[in-house]
């Protein structure tokens, strides 16, 4: 066994957690697809653009990843600078237009794949007729754009409900996106699995009785994850896959 590699006992109860499942609500960046990079990448073009001189290195970024939500993570490092008046709803509105329109451009390079074992996962959900939802704190733009390169433009049939952060008042970790979703499929917590790579996802999905399944990724790695049922590398570790012949 790898370092990385999952005891074989926890491969095992994260199948069993998963077969169980009436509904596997899935967390969008970095669960779905290593995603952060290219937010990145977005933010500090959009900055350029913008014409700020601000520049998000991987290690500032990974700290403001502690805060949910793009215009709320821009806002936080304004704040953080303590050298200029706020910027008005208005401005961090159009900053984040901006950023979205380049992640798209980003994302349709196609240079974002979906992560090891997400597209078996689904393809296994579907053919045992579980109920798929996205709960995550990015945009339906970012999730479009995301999913349409990856899954095909017809995505969106495939979940029952698709909950983004504007849809909520209050983003991850505030259990707000997972009770809406929980809401929308009319399914009790203990029904759903949640899939998720943060802290900020664990918490959230804890709070609204959601049992936890982690998948590990690059911003993430380092979060306090102990609460999640289980705690996988990535979901190529799931015993179950979709029958090929």
């Amino acid at each position: 066994m790898t370092q990385t590699e999952a005891p074989a006992t926890a491969r095992c109860d994260a199948n069993e957690l998963i077969r169980r499942a009436a509904a596997l609500i899935f967390d969008v960046d970095g669960t779905l697809a290593e995603t952060e990079e290219l937010h990145r990448q977005a933010f500090n073009l959009a900055f350029a653009r913008h014409g700020l001189d601000w520049q998000w290195d991987r290690t500032v970024y990974k700290d403001l990843l502690r805060v949910t939500g793009g215009k709320e993570r821009m806002r936080a490092y304004h704040k953080r600078l303590g050298t200029a008046p706020p910027l008005s709803d208005m401005d961090l509105a159009g900053l984040h237009r901006i950023k979205t329109a380049y992640y798209a451009e980003l994302v349709e390079t196609g240079c974002c794949p979906l992560r090891p074992g997400v597209a078996d996962l689904l393809a296994a959900a579907r053919a045992r007729g579980q109920r798929l939802a996205i709960a995550t704190t990015t945009s339906h733009g970012n999730i479009d754009a995301l999913l349409s390169q990856a899954l095909g433009t017809t995505w969106a049939s495939d979940f029952e409900a698709i909950v983004a952060g504007d849809d909520v008042r209050h983003k991850k970790p505030a259990p707000d996106v997972y009770l809406e979703t929980l809401a929308r499929l009319k399914l009790d917590a203990a029904e759903c699995v949640a899939i998720e790579d943060s802290a900020n996802g664990l918490i959230a999905a804890s709070r609204a009785g959601i049992p936890v399944l982690i998948t590990r990724s690059m911003f993430f790695a380092d979060d306090d994850l102990a609460a999640a049922r289980v705690v996988l590398d990535d979901l190529s570790e799931l015993l179950d896959r979709p029958n090929k012949n």
